[in-house]
């Protein structure tokens, strides 16, 4: 039987140069996930990665860290260069993120809202007699 050999494989990067990238903010934390043009993943990022906890996660500076240091790994790793953009959510990391992201060095294609809202929403509760 033939020992079996020790060590690293050598990953393959590969070049994306179009991308998306996913905002969620909500009001506890910035999600940032950087993807290529068919959804699949390439860096995933959040506040609490990035060394905040508890209430320092739901800041902008928080969502401007984690979106800066996202954009980064995806365009050293990946030669990101143009990207679409789509903000989900109300929280305070929205406008920060999108604040960080023109400042970096990548082309935006266009910038999407996709909050859910709800159309009517569900039954009220009934009405408290006391």
């Amino acid at each position: 039987m033939a020992p079996k050999t020790q060590g690293k494989q050598k990953k393959t990067t590969r070049i994306v140069e179009n991308g998306r990238i996913y905002i969620t903010a909500t009001f506890n934390n910035t999600l940032v996930t950087v993807t290529d043009e068919n959804g699949g993943a390439l860096v995933v990022s959040s506040c609490g990665m990035h060394g905040f906890s508890g209430t320092r996660k739901s800041t902008p500076y928080a969502g401007t860290v984690t979106t800066e240091a996202a954009l980064k790994k995806a365009t050293e790793d990946f030669g990101l260069k143009k990207v679409d953009i789509y903000v989900k959510g109300i929280g305070p990391g929205r406008e920060a993120s999108l604040r960080s992201v023109r400042a970096a060095n990548v082309d935006i294609g266009k910038i999407v809202d996709i909050t859910p809202i709800p159309h009517n929403g569900v039954r009220p509760p009934k009405v408290r007699r006391v």
